[in-house]
């Protein structure tokens, strides 16, 4: 899924292209299947916990852990990652537990992105302070990896006590790969040194080469020699002509498949690693656009890699 100078392509659930913030989430596992054939790297799954109706979008609209438990008996390959779980309106010990069980059942193949939360009207049904999402961000982050790496630990957190006579199990087999979305109240050079790598916004490519630069130098600051991963999302509208000329749409683009190739192999050129493409306003259905990127963008793109 992620390599120096590489660029691969997941995909957002829902698979489907709606009006409206709520999907009908029909054939969801045919197209799960279906992009693990064609070769995409991550199926990824967003944690809404509460309908915000101006927000425009509830994601996959199920749990995020029971959705991917479910998609995980669906294949066999492909990663399953969290884009991104709200690490502040879960219990860390819930999210420890949630995480672990999916990436063994799944055969290690969880990729956890992880978020403060950016929509205000679900802190207080939580009964947590807006405001103090950056710290508990941090503090959750810590418990998290705490009670996955260590065996009966001793820590205090602001949820509760640890004092090494309980531990939490299962523990995953290898670490679980854990990428930070946007800055999460943190400063870039904080997500270098304790994340695993960074998932961020689509940009103008010429801005979006200096912000991939500027991860590229805290990452060699807080790792020297180290490579972690630099991750975007990416909506896109394909057109049934391939020759379609690019015009914008929300957090991305529409034109034909020619134009796209060219996006993607110019956001490898820049140091982008992964790219997430959102079919949400796409005017295809969505599985035909699936297809034809998979069978006519994808392997285009692994033959051109260096």
């Amino acid at each position: 899924m992620f390599a120096p100078d590489r660029l691969t392509l997941g995909v957002f659930f829902p698979i489907e292209a709606f009006s409206g913030d709520q999907p009908t989430m029909r054939g969801q596992e045919r197209l799960a299947r279906r992009a693990e054939e064609l070769g995409y790297a991550a199926l990824w799954c967003r944690d809404v916990p509460m309908r915000d109706p101006t927000f425009g979008d509830v994601g996959q609209v199920y749990d995020p852990w029971v959705y991917l438990g479910w998609i995980a008996a669906q294949t066999n390959e492909i990663a399953l990652a969290t884009g991104s779980l709200v690490l502040t309106l879960r219990h860390p010990l819930h999210t420890a537990k949630g995480m672990a069980s999916v990436d063994r059942l799944s055969g290690n193949r969880l990729v956890l992105g992880i978020a403060s939360g950016d929509r205000p009207v679900e802190f207080p049904a939580f009964g947590v302070d807006f405001e103090q999402r950056s710290a508990l961000f941090r503090d959750n982050l810590r418990v998290v990896r705490t009670v996955l790496a260590e065996e009966f630990p001793t820590l205090q957190s602001s949820h509760g006590t640890l004092d090494g006579t309980a531990d939490l199990v299962p523990k995953p087999i290898t670490p679980v790969p854990m990428l930070v979305t946007g800055h999460s109240g943190q400063p870039l050079e904080w997500i270098a040194k304790n994340a695993d790598g960074w998932i961020t916004y689509p940009r103008g490519l010429q801005r979006q080469a200096e912000v991939a630069a500027q991860w590229r130098a805290a990452v060699a600051t807080a790792v020297p020699g180290g490579f972690k991963p630099f991750v975007q999302s990416f909506y896109v509208d394909l057109s049934d002509d391939p020759d379609v000329a690019p015009t914008p749409i929300h957090l991305g683009f529409r034109g034909g498949r020619h134009f796209v190739l060219r996006f993607l192999e110019a956001v490898r050129s820049i140091g982008v690693n992964h790219v997430i493409l959102n079919f949400k306003y796409s005017k295809r259905n969505a599985g035909d656009v699936l297809e034809e990127i998979g069978k006519e963008i994808l392997p285009q793109l692994a033959a051109s890699a260096p």
